[in-house]
């Protein structure tokens, strides 16, 4: 059963308390932190925990589609953050990673959403974290997928900032009709080529982004001080987190997901870092089986604790 649904916040919460007890995919629009966002939320299973995607810079919900298809007995929400996919950017509210965190709570909260486990891509991985730092009553754990960092390299950094602000400014609206610009995006980041739908996806949802969100999101999360916080939010964790890694991806080596895990209190108990071949940076795409498997592993050991 698919619905669809535009309200307010109020009136979502009692529609959505209602179809708990039945199997269906509800497609959401709903005004949070004055901006429209919108969702996709599979209610299958009350029994089991609710798993709530965070896409990463420049993407949008639609990249968890085959990983929320592969872990079908759980129960999964995907959104649009604001200024991304089909959620507006808002009117006065930061687009910094602590905003964007209170915006993802607040959802789960309208949505009363209950055994949440986060799963975050690169940028929406740093979001999963602050999420459950600020909290923890609320979130069971997290998932990074292609996530990591902690180090400050200032020259690096620079040079990543200056051409970030550079590919915002140049996304004429014409240019998902460029030929031959859809198979740039099945092969960029990634180790090997997506199938041509996902290339098609990723420019329109580059040429699409709000330039604010998507000029500020990048600003604000790669400054010194920001990326030194980080390690600070996983070591205050007490949630179990894990973290996924490309072994071809480029934007975030592996060492660097390692480094940003080795501050979580298990990373010497127990093993939190997954490494997978032949992956570079979308690897809910690229390694689908490999993260769902996983995935099941640790919460059916977390459901049966």
């Amino acid at each position: 059963m698919e619905i669809k649904w535009k309200g307010s916040a109020k009136v979502a919460a009692s529609f959505f308390s209602r179809l708990r007890s039945h199997n269906a995919v509800c497609m959401t629009s709903l005004v949070l932190s004055s901006a429209r966002h919108s969702y996709k939320l599979y209610l299958r299973d009350t029994r089991q925990p609710t798993l709530v995607f965070v896409h990463g810079w420049m993407l949008s919900r639609h990249y968890w589609q085959p990983l929320c298809d592969r872990l079908a007995p759980y129960n999964c929400l995907t959104y649009d953050l604001r200024g991304f996919g089909d959620s507006s950017p808002g009117d006065g509210v930061g687009f910094d990673l602590v905003s964007y965190a209170k915006d993802l709570l607040e959802l789960i909260d309208t949505l009363q959403l209950e055994r949440v486990w986060l799963v975050g891509h690169s940028m929406g991985g740093s979001i999963a974290l602050w999420a459950a730092d600020l909290a923890p009553d609320r979130v069971d754990g997290v998932f990074c997928v292609n996530a990591g960092g902690g180090i400050y390299l200032k020259e690096e950094f620079e040079r990543f900032r200056a051409a970030g602000k550079q590919i915002v400014q140049m996304r004429p609206r014409w240019l998902p009709h460029l030929p031959g610009l859809a198979w740039y995006f099945c092969r960029d980041n990634v180790f090997c080529p997506l199938a041509k739908a996902w290339g098609k996806r990723r420019l329109r949802d580059f040429v699409a982004a709000d330039s604010a969100a998507a000029r500020d999101s990048l600003l604000d999360s790669t400054t010194e001080q920001e990326v030194h916080r980080l390690p600070q939010v996983v070591t205050r964790l007490t949630q179990p987190a894990y973290f996924f890694a490309g072994v071809k991806d480029t934007v975030m080596e592996p060492k660097y997901v390692h480094y940003l895990a080795s501050f979580h209190p298990n990373y010497k108990e127990q093993e939190i870092v997954f490494e997978l071949p032949d992956c570079g940076h979308l690897a809910m795409l690229e390694q689908t089986d490999a993260i769902a498997d996983r995935m099941q592993l640790i919460l059916t050991d977390a459901c049966s604790a």
